[in-house]
């Protein structure tokens, strides 16, 4: 059977799976949207959203693209997080990047790659922030896998940027931010050690909007 005519196969078969379960699982799916998270990852075909974390359809409301990039200027990724924090009142903002992630390699070699050149001058411009600290790690797959480490982390304080983020953060507490990276030889989750409240706190004065009490 041609691969694309099998998807439909496949669907209808999910279908079936998930009413054996559950004859009203799709008429309650349907009623409304109630996820706790929001997971920014990368687009690699390799690292499933819901399906890693264990959760069910409805439970995880998800935005990818090249290397799990959060960028001021990007329209895409802002109205997705505004319409997370705002309307669907998302409790965790989670990062996730992976090892061996191609838009991370690409970024560290001097290559032109057209129109992705853009794109990844994001993650040179992480490599320029820890420049000194990369530059120290001689053992290349370690510090490619530092890098995807220190992307993860650096788009998480650029969420936290994000005027609605603070407005949100400051008056309520949420949404948390979590530094995710996925392990593509053992599938396991690491959450990366950061401390993004007190880190926050740290560089505040140059990001806070002081967005005033509501």
């Amino acid at each position: 059977m041609d691969p694309y005519v099998q998807i439909f196969e496949n669907n209808k078969a999910w279908v079936q799976s998930k009413l054996a379960v559950d004859k009203q699982f799709f008429r309650n799916l349907a009623k409304d949207q109630k996820p706790h998270y929001l997971y920014i990852g990368c687009s690699d075909s390799r690292v499933p959203a819901n399906v890693m974390m264990g959760l069910d359809e409805g439970e995880v409301f998800v935005h990818r693209n090249v290397a799990n990039l959060v960028v001021g200027a990007d329209n895409n990724i802002n109205a997705v997080i505004q319409f997370g924090v705002e309307f669907l009142k998302i409790q965790h903002i989670i990062v996730c990047g992976h090892y061996d992630c191609g838009g991370v390699k690409a970024a560290m070699h001097p290559t032109d790659m057209g129109q992705l050149n853009s794109w990844l001058q994001h993650i040179r411009d992480v490599y320029r922030i820890h420049q000194k600290e990369l530059d120290g790690i001689e053992d290349s797959h370690r510090k490619y896998d530092r890098l995807v480490e220190l992307n993860v982390i650096e788009q998480c304080v650029n969420i936290a940027k994000i005027d609605h983020v603070q407005r949100k953060w400051f008056k309520t507490g949420y949404p948390k931010i979590h530094a995710w990276v996925y392990d593509l030889h053992n599938g396991l989750l690491k959450e990366l050690d950061m401390n993004l409240e007190a880190y926050f706190s740290s560089i505040r004065k140059i990001y806070d909007l002081n967005i005033p009490d509501e």
